[in-house]
Parts: C-alpha cells; sequence; structure tokens
C-alpha cells in the first residue's frame, strides 16, 4: 500500500524536554499493553469495521497507549478505539474522548480568516504591519496570506529553548503569552524574505490570531465559537486557555529514553492559535466536512484556501493550502491536516466533496515514535480513509 505523502511538521509540544521527576508528581506505569487491556467500541455498523477494528488493536499493540479511530463514507460513521486512555488508572479508550488535535486548530483559524476576508474586514494582502504595528520588524512585507501557507519566514518561537525552560523545570500549568513567543521569535533573524520559499511556523499561526482579535475586537475563543463550534454544534470542541482537558478525555503521554512513559495532559495550552483546540475524533471530522463541502466559506475563496505551495521536504503533489494540507492517498487526494501536541498525535483527511473522512489518533507524542509504527499509522490511515470509497458504492 502506499503511504500517504507526510504532512508538514506538526506543533511538538515538549519535543526538547529532558527527563525530568520535576514534571509530574510521579512517573506512570510503563505502556505494556496486554490483550486483555484492549477495549474496542463501534458505534455504528460497517462492513469494514472488523477488519479496521483488528489493524487497529495491532496499531497499539505496536507501540501506543491507545488509539481512535473514526471514518465517515457520506451516510454513516464508523468509531473505533483500542488500547488505554488512561494508563495509571487502566481506564479503556473510548471513540467519544476528547483530545488535543493540535495543529487541526490551524485549519480552523484559517477558517475565521477568510470569513472575515468575505465580511470585507479585512484583505489577505493586508500586512502584519497594518493590524498590528511594531510587533514584527519586518511585518510591513510580510501578508496575512504568507502566515497562513508558512511562506512568511519569521523565526518559530518553539525553536527556542526560552519557551521550554519553565516546563523542563516542571511548570507544566505556564502560559506564554501570545505576543511574548512573538516578541521571542522576532528576537532571531528571519528564516527568510516573506515568500521567498515555505517553511511551517507556529509563530505565523500565532499572528494570525492576533491579527483575528484586532480585526474583530473579541476573543480568539469567542469567534472559533461563534463563527464554528455553535453554528456546527461542536459541543465537544473547545479553544482552552488553561491547562488541563475538561470532560471525558484521553490522556497524552511522552516518553523520553526508556519507558515508563510521563502523562503531558496537564499542560498549558500555551501554542495558543497554532494549536490549543481541544476536540473528539467525530467533532473534528465534522468541521473538516462543513468546510471541504462549502458550509463555512464562499465557492471562490475555499477555492483560494486549496491554492497550495509545495511543502518544505515532502514528496511531489503533498501540498499546502492557507492552514489545509493536501495529501496523496492510494484512493486519491486528500484534505486536512495533521498534529502533534501534549502527547497526542492524529490526522484527519477528508476529500475533495466533504463525504469521505478518516481521522486517526493515538495518545503518544510523535517523538516517542519509530518510523516503524509511523508507517504503520499512516497504512492504516489510508486503509481507512479508502475503505469509504469502497463501501459507498455498495
Amino acid at each position: 500500500m502506499t503511504r500517504p505523502a507526510p504532512h508538514p511538521k506538526p506543533t511538538r509540544g515538549l519535543r526538547k524536554l529532558a527527563l525530568s521527576g520535576a514534571i509530574l508528581a510521579g512517573l506512570i506505569a510503563a505502556v505494556l499493553l496486554a490483550a486483555s487491556a484492549i477495549a474496542t467500541t463501534a458505534t455504528t455498523s460497517s462492513t469494514s469495521a472488523p477488519q479496521l477494528q483488528e489493524d487497529l488493536d495491532a496499531l497499539v499493540a505496536a507501540g501506543v497507549p491507545g488509539a481512535i479511530l473514526v471514518i465517515r463514507d457520506g451516510s454513516g460513521t464508523t468509531s473505533l478505539a483500542s488500547g488505554l486512555g488512561n494508563i495509571d488508572e487502566q481506564t479503556p479508550m473510548r471513540p467519544g474522548d476528547r483530545f488535543r488535535i493540535a495543529s487541526h486548530t490551524k485549519t480552523y483559524i484559517a477558517t475565521v480568516v477568510l470569513q472575515l476576508v468575505s465580511e470585507r474586514k479585512l484583505r489577505l494582502d493586508d500586512t502584519v504591519e497594518q493590524w498590528l504595528p511594531g510587533l514584527v520588524p519586518n511585518g510591513d512585507g510580510i501578508t496575512i496570506r504568507q502566515l497562513l501557507n508558512h511562506t512568511s519566514g519569521p523565526f518559530d518561537s518553539e525553536n527556542d529553548p526560552r519557551v521550554f525552560e519553565p516546563y523542563i523545570n516542571g511548570d507544566l500549568g505556564y502560559r506564554w503569552a501570545p505576543r511574548d513567543l512573538v516578541r521571542i521569535a522576532v528576537s532571531h533573524e528571519p528564516l527568510f524574505e516573506p515568500g521567498a520559499t515555505q517553511s511551517y511556523s507556529n509563530t505565523g499561526y500565532i499572528l494570525a490570531g492576533l491579527v483575528i482579535r484586532a480585526a474583530t475586537e473579541n476573543t480568539l475563543r469567542g469567534e472559533l465559537s461563534r463563527r464554528i463550534f455553535q453554528p456546527l454544534n461542536l459541543r465537544a470542541t473547545s479553544f482552552p486557555t488553561r491547562p488541563g482537558i475538561a470532560g471525558r478525555h484521553a490522556h497524552g503521554y511522552i516518553i523520553l529514553g526508556e519507558p515508563p512513559a510521563i502523562d503531558l495532559t496537564g499542560i498549558s495550552p500555551f501554542v495558543w492559535a497554532a494549536g490549543a483546540i481541544i476536540s473528539t475524533g467525530a467533532d473534528d471530522l465534522s468541521f473538516y466536512r462543513a468546510l471541504l463541502s462549502g458550509r463555512l466559506l464562499k465557492a471562490g475563496l475555499l477555492r483560494e484556501m486549496k491554492e497550495t505551495v509545495p511543502i518544505e521536504g515532502a514528496p511531489p503533489g503533498a501540498g499546502y493550502g492557507l492552514g489545509l494540507t493536501r495529501s496523496g492517498t492510494s484512493c486519491g487526494i486528500a484534505w486536512g491536516h495533521n498534529g502533534a501536541f501534549g502527547g497526542f498525535y492524529s490526522d484527519a483527511w477528508t476529500s475533495e466533496n466533504g463525504r469521505h473522512q478518516a481521522l486517526l489518533m493515538v495518545n503518544l507524542d510523535e517523538t516517542s515514535q519509530t518510523e516503524d509504527f509511523k508507517s504503520l499509522f499512516y497504512e492504516l490511515l489510508d486503509k481507512a480513509y479508502c475503505s469509504t470509497f469502497r463501501s459507498a458504492n455498495r
């Protein structure tokens, strides 16, 4: 099976942390999943569900605490879970558990920006300096469009060790103000001139979030709720500003060196507009279905969102639009985004018309995964996504 083209580098929470007993009160038990610990659930019947469940169980056995797989074929939804959502309490993973969708957040942010464009409250060719005067030294040469497709060029603040110092020292709840993260980023020289090339940047999306606040004179959480969460009835989706995950949720883990794993669930959502949203697999796919089927943006702006630039280091065919990735699969093109933060890794794919979808999540940080595991992850996501086309044609 052809492995899908890789996505751009997602937000990687705590990827530079060294093992420290101060991070949590204690370390949790090693990730050792016996067959008796595997929990499986399907919310709807599907002819492919038994085989996909077996594959999901195998993915967990390959080295993660737990996993969730949700697929939609236009008329039905199949939701599966395997393994553990909480290692310490031996709680089974549940298909409806909330988790950090991380950089999927970027698609939501770009959607709000494009809605503001539709309302003529800003333009994609407006500069950062127009909306955030004095914040970025070369802001008069950076457009909002360049923020959204990662061609703006500023240094990524997450690559500065100062950002992770509070968390290394054990303060998982430390909250960086968005403007402070930008100030750290611009204390470095830009990576390139705006528009010269493409490099994935969380700084660009923090700036985009600040632009939304300036253009609306409202909080980012308020705009996301009013424009996306409430209209789409995404009741399990939120944009938190405080540590922790409310409601029924999976725990996210990282393994630094050798097991045992460290629970990162209580980390501050300091990544803000670059990756703070918490959701469920079903809610997240509902958002992507609404977006790709034209419910959130006018046709012209949706086409503009899909105008991609090549992704740095990715094979031909992969591309990054305005907060939206294009990936090659064994059954054609899929649109979506991946995300990694707070001990979770996920990827969501949706077809051009929004009818065919798949989302796969594991609660182990990307940096703790082997290359062989990542291959298994994308083989399963590809199989699940392409199965929705076959079931729809029956």
